[in-house]
């Protein structure tokens, strides 16, 4: 099959290696990431893999060939554009160690947005898991299913998903001045606001987002106090998704 590459597409950069460019850049459609290739994608429903639905940098070819490459994991990943009801964008209410503040799932109850499906096979699945710090009691992200049709996900030829897991902050999200859920604007944007309405954040992080990356990157310690900070300010509020951590932990997406 006839392919480009990630270089080509200017899809190759990853948030990982450029903090300030998270989420990275998405595709303008549907394809298999395979290597440094987009290939054509003749299918848009895997059976045999899970369906997982990004909000930030696991959209981006970039970053998921970084984290693969990381773990020694290699082979496919079909990445499908969906539209999707019942989930938004918003703000993870933690600071990571990458030098970013990522993307969180939050419920929605307004209209739709298209955002991308990757579909993983069990050990593409486990080193995403990883990267999210799934694994691990006090990681920053857990993996919920999101039925339908509570979380609509259509794909191009109508057909509509029975669910879809996503990485949901077990922090809580960011919140816009009416306590609601804010949007992620692009790193850049966002630092600079955070870093505006906060003179300990300044304190901690330096008066510009690059300062902020460059002191966040690997530092646990000043991103743990970062993240304690957004609480102490009042910033948080729940994702909206936090009961269906009741629900199948795995298998239901075959």
């Amino acid at each position: 099959m006839a392919g480009r590459t990630l270089e080509e597409l200017g899809l190759a950069e990853a948030p990982r290696d450029h903090p300030l460019a998270y989420p990275g850049t998405w595709p303008a459609d549907s394809g298999l990431l395979d290597g440094d290739l987009m290939l054509p994608l003749e299918r848009l429903v895997h059976a045999d893999r899970r369906p997982v639905l990004a909000v930030g940098s696991n959209a981006s070819p970039g970053q998921l060939r970084h984290k693969m490459t990381q773990f020694g994991v290699y082979g496919s990943i079909p990445m499908v554009r969906a539209r999707v009801t019942g989930v938004d964008v918003g703000v993870s209410a933690h600071v990571s160690r990458m030098g970013y503040v990522s993307a969180s799932p939050v419920k929605s109850r307004h209209g739709s947005r298209e955002l991308f499906v990757i579909w993983l096979d069990r050990r593409q699945l486990d080193v995403i898991d990883a990267s999210e710090g799934v694994p691990l009691p006090d990681g920053n992200f857990r993996r919920l299913w999101l039925p339908a049709p509570d979380v609509r996900v259509e794909l191009a030829d109508g057909r509509a998903l029975p669910g879809v897991y996503s990485y949901v902050n077990r922090h809580g999200v960011l919140r816009d001045d009416s306590g609601a859920p804010r949007g992620h604007p692009g790193q850049h944007a966002l630092l600079t606001e955070l870093l505006a309405r906060s003179a300990p954040l300044r304190g901690l992080f330096g008066v510009t987002p690059e300062e902020f990356s460059a002191r966040a990157r690997d530092d646990v310690r000043r991103c743990a106090q970062g993240t304690r900070l957004f609480a102490a300010h009042k910033w948080v509020t729940e994702s909206g998704l936090e009961s269906y951590a009741a629900g199948p932990a795995d298998g239901t997406a075959g």
